[in-house]
């Protein structure tokens, strides 16, 4: 690396042949004798030639400012913010302002995230095939895509004036949304990778990243939350369901279907959704606009141009044999499941299983606003003692508290548990894309020959994780419907109290066990981690080296 630097940054003609000389042996060793020796006696007979400096960019050392990353973050936001919306508010929407029944809510959210599972490997495959232009290959995507998005966000949350077919509306609406979503994320998660070819730099951006999109969930939760809140309280239901207990018979339900939401209020949280969606649109526009100002993507300037793309089918077969991308991705899919559930129906569980409706929307601050104070302090911790580490000590910590949260249903207990599984969210949200490049630059060491797999990488761990995602709140939804969550009522009879408790405690428990133990055998420790570093960096050093020599013959 040392003489690679050396050539690049040389000035003189003298200079620049003293280091061209020891790179000879390496050479030689590739079968490139004839082609040096040549250029030795080139520079013999040309003692003062005239020669080309490389490009200032083959610098192997790619700092990125506190500037870029910050707009590289700011990109991310919306994504987080509409998503943080949907996973908490999308449901209950569904069920008590749209008012279609569970079995139908269930089909739109299973669907709807398993459409846009599909479409993470198709937008992949069209971006392995897409050109450079001046502004790079994945930012056209993400400015391209983005009116259309803005404008799918805001239907799915709008009520049409008709009933018979508001099924068709919004799985339409919800599968538009997702795959214009997945025309964005994609290209977006990529562009980690072209951001600078340094480790450490990488997961700098990443650690801005995580921060703003745990920030972007806040905030969309805050916008969401707070301009959504007067339309899940108890001030539109009879007084006589204030004290009445559920019955277990049929006359109960009859009691309960008469306190059904009156059209007024249903008019004022259909306005109220609307005007939260409207919110969140407009900073969609804004932020993406941030990104393309201050972010420059880069290709990678030190790979080699013997590389070249192969067909999609066979990068994806390439992919889907490497033992660290599979692992990582099994584990992180049990876990991002377990967070779904507990997402999704958090806010069912405040209002019908805990007695909390008046408080969901501040504890729901609580818990992002612990996740975004953590996102630093789970980047220093691993950097200090590794990231497989910091996933286990991080997400762990989450399982006793929602637990507890089921057996002591009280506002302070809700609190403490916020806070604590705030701190957990965040080493979820920060550890798989913080991992994901350690697997990239794993998989360029084992496949040399090939390159241009990131948006494959990418695009199929959204895939798992978002068609696993669709399967959880599908299942989870139809649950409610078979324990008889009564659509538009004040209260829910106890079965569905009974399976909100279990999906909100014992099933996240399981699947997050089930994803720590996979990411027991996950191959790329720190000292692998740091191995493939430097393998890169000499295999990048040799080819600006090689550069250099080509330049220099050229010029003499």
């Amino acid at each position: 690396m040392d003489a690679g630097t050396a050539v690049a940054s040389s000035e003189t003609p003298e200079s620049s042949a003293a280091v061209s000389l020891p790179l000879r042996p390496a050479a030689m060793a590739k079968g490139e004798n004839a082609w040096v020796t040549s250029g030795d006696k080139l520079m013999m007979k040309h003692p003062e030639p005239t020669f080309t400096k490389v490009p200032p960019q083959t610098h192997l050392d790619q700092k990125l400012s506190v500037c870029s990353k910050l707009c590289f973050a700011i990109g991310g936001a919306p994504n987080q913010v509409a998503g943080s919306a949907t996973a908490f508010f999308l449901q209950i929407y569904l069920l008590d302002i749209a008012q279609i029944n569970p079995f139908q809510a269930s089909m739109v959210l299973f669907v709807g995230k398993a459409w846009g599972a599909i479409t993470d490997p198709i937008v992949g495959f069209f971006i392995t095939k897409s050109k450079w232009t001046k502004v790079g290959r994945l930012m056209p995507w993400m400015m391209g895509c983005t009116p259309f998005m803005v404008v799918s966000y805001f239907y799915l949350w709008f009520v049409p004036p008709f009933t018979s077919g508001r099924f068709i509306w919004y799985l339409g609406f919800y599968c538009l949304y997702q795959t214009l979503i997945t025309c964005f994320h994609v290209p977006y998660s990529a562009l980690t990778m072209f951001l600078s070819i340094d480790q450490c730099e990488r997961d700098s951006a990443t650690a801005y990243r995580m921060t703003a999109e745990v920030l972007g969930t806040l905030v969309g939760a805050a916008i969401q939350g707070q301009i959504v809140a007067s339309a899940h309280t108890l001030k539109h239901c009879p007084h006589r369901n204030l004290t009445n207990g559920h019955l277990g018979n049929s006359s109960g339900t009859e009691v309960i279907r008469s306190m059904a939401i009156s059209q007024d209020f249903l008019s004022h949280a259909k306005e109220v959704y609307m005007i939260a969606a409207g919110v969140i649109s407009g900073l969609f526009l804004v932020c993406t606009v941030v990104m393309f100002l201050g972010v420059k993507e880069r290709d990678d300037p030190y790979a080699s141009k013997t590389d070249k793309a192969i067909p999609f089918h066979k990068g994806f077969i390439l992919v889907m044999k490497h033992g660290s991308y599979l692992t990582l991705t099994a584990a992180f899919l049990f876990i991002s499941v377990a967070i779904q559930l507990i997402q999704s129906n958090f806010v069912l569980f405040c209002t019908y299983a805990v007695e909390l409706r008046d408080h969901f929307q501040n504890i729901v601050l609580t818990i992002l606003m612990s996740a975004a104070v953590s996102i630093p302090f789970w980047q220093w911790f691993l950097e200090k003692f590794g990231k497989k580490t910091a996933a286990f000590c991080g997400i762990t910590w989450i399982m006793p508290f929602t637990v507890m949260l089921v057996f002591i249903p009280n506002l302070i207990v809700a609190y403490v548990v916020a806070v604590s599984s705030g701190i957990s969210v965040a080493a979820s949200l920060l550890l798989p894309w913080s991992m994901l490049p350690d697997v990239v630059d794993d998989f360029r060491l084992a496949n040399r020959s090939s390159k241009g797999h990131e948006a494959i990488f990418y695009s199929l761990y959204a895939f798992f994780i978002k068609f696993a995602a669709g399967i959880s709140l599908g299942v989870s939804t139809l649950c409610l419907q078979f324990a008889g969550y009564d659509t538009g009522a004040c209260r829910q009879p106890p079965p569905v109290v009974y399976t909100l408790k279990l999906l909100i405690g014992a099933a996240p428990v399981v699947c997050i066990t089930t994803g720590l133990m996979i990411l027991l055998v996950y191959p790329i420790s720190e000292d692998v981690r740091l191995r493939n570093k430097l393998a890169l960096e000499e295999l990048r050093s040799q080819s600006i080296s090689c550069k250099s020599l080509r330049v220099d013959l050229s010029s003499a």
